[in-house]
């Protein structure tokens, strides 16, 4: 049997606090306005995605779309970059692409920075580096109740990736892998005797990972000071965030 992978125990965790917590769907839909502020066009991708585009689009640099989540809806949003997409939707990227489809059914390729959000009467929402990093990436919820935080990291860790991690195309850095995805042991993967919280600590490089994103998930069980919770909330997400 295949072993959990962190990005599994990551969303079984979230699952377990949701259903602890006692909550119900959302009794409406959310806005979501999905803003590109990098320097280049992006391509975001957003699973389950009906409501999004179709889970997939081109956006350019500065622009934005918005979109309506159905109510209870529970996803994912990331970003991929370098893409070249046919007529048909056909092609590929350079970061974060689901097969060779524009519009995604599937999760993306490891490494993504991703937003997860789950609509419950209490949203949690947070931005994941623990499949890696390609883009610098927020949420902001506006006229919510509650914390309301912004998560996610407005650094670009793409110039402070560890050699050993990095992802090279054309003699620059263009993503930063996960220590688990490169070097895959029980200690970076939190499997095996480290499949616990008592057990999986930060590693050097998770702590290089959430000293440089605070509000990011840095490993699998980072989770008192990386998921973020808020009551009938619009969301921004933000893609190459100033501060």
């Amino acid at each position: 049997m295949a072993r959990p992978t962190p990005t599994s125990l990551h969303l079984l965790f979230l699952g377990i606090l949701i259903l602890s917590s006692g909550n119900i769907l959302s009794d409406c839909a959310r806005v979501f306005t999905i803003t590109n502020d990098c320097d280049e066009t992006i391509w975001p991708a957003i699973t389950p995605g009906e409501s999004f585009g179709g889970g997939g689009y081109a956006l350019k640099s500065k622009e934005s779309r918005v979109h309506t989540a159905p109510v209870g809806w529970s996803g994912r949003i990331w970003g991929r970059t370098k893409c070249s997409f046919d007529s048909s939707g056909n092609g590929t990227c350079l970061t974060g692409r689901c097969g060779s489809s524009l519009q995604c059914t599937a999760s993306g390729e490891n490494p993504s920075t991703l937003a997860e959000l789950t609509l419950t009467r209490l949203e949690f929402y947070d931005v994941s580096l623990v499949d890696g990093f390609n883009l610098p990436m927020s949420i902001r919820p506006v006229n919510g109740k509650g914390n309301c935080s912004v998560a996610g990291c407005v650094g670009d860790l793409r110039q402070k990736c560890p050699s050993e991690l990095s992802v090279k195309a054309g003699g620059k850095v263009v993503a930063c892998r996960s220590a688990c995805d490169v070097f895959n042991t029980d200690e970076y993967c939190c499997r095996g005797i480290y499949g616990s919280a008592a057990t999986c600590k930060p590693t050097y490089y998770s702590k290089k990972f959430k000293n440089a994103c605070p509000t990011s998930y840095s490993y699998v069980y980072d989770d008192p000071s990386s998921i973020f919770t808020c009551t009938g909330a619009d969301y921004i997400i933000t893609f190459c965030a100033s501060k």
